[in-house]
């Protein structure tokens, strides 16, 4: 890695820093890509890929799964499905769900009911298997999925996915305009 880093800060002129890296193994399965934004070959402002274990036909699945990835740059889900949510995620937004349920005044029963029913939408906001398909704003991913399995007569199964954002992390200095120009003037 360092070598073509090096390769292509000769090449460029530019210092180059690598920020961030993710491993995704998939022995037996393909990955798809997606690049949103994308100004050059491999070089956008969100990229998206996802690890697919599927034994249907490989070009079929990578398409579809260029799909998935375009629905995640689009929706940014957390996790896959509820079980892979971090737990202290859960915890902190029943913490906060529970709060707003005791200000309504209502029996401590009725506010278990009102706070599963809202860490269910919560699921279905933050995970991808439970999300809404972007690309027809009715079905779940987890239907769609099911639908393109029926129809390739295959399985497909989600292993993992990660998705950067360009400048993702970077801690901008934010200066009062008129403080950098009298410090502009003063120099």
């Amino acid at each position: 890695m360092q070598e073509t880093l090096t390769d292509l800060i000769g090449l460029i002129g530019e210092n180059i820093v690598l920020r961030r890296t993710f491993l995704l193994n998939n022995v037996n399965g393909l990955f798809s890509s997606y690049i949103h934004g994308q100004i050059d070959e491999g070089l956008g402002k969100i990229g998206v890929i996802v690890s697919i274990e599927s034994n249907g036909d490989k070009n079929k699945v990578s398409d579809f799964g260029k799909k998935i990835a375009m629905h995640i740059a689009a929706s940014k889900p957390v996790a896959i499905s509820a079980n892979d949510v971090d737990p202290t995620i859960i915890q902190r937004e029943r913490k906060v769900l529970t709060e707003q349920a005791k200000n309504s005044g209502k029996p401590d029963n009725i506010i278990e009911k009102m706070v599963e029913g809202r860490i269910s939408k919560f699921f279905s906001e933050i995970t991808l298997l439970d999300q809404t398909w972007v690309m027809d704003g009715e079905s779940k991913v987890s239907q769609i999925i099911e639908s393109i399995e029926k129809e390739m007569s295959c399985y497909i199964v989600i292993k993992d996915f990660k998705y950067f954002i360009l400048g993702e992390g970077i801690e901008v200095e934010k200066k009062d305009f008129a403080a950098e120009v009298a410090e502009q003037i003063n120099s």
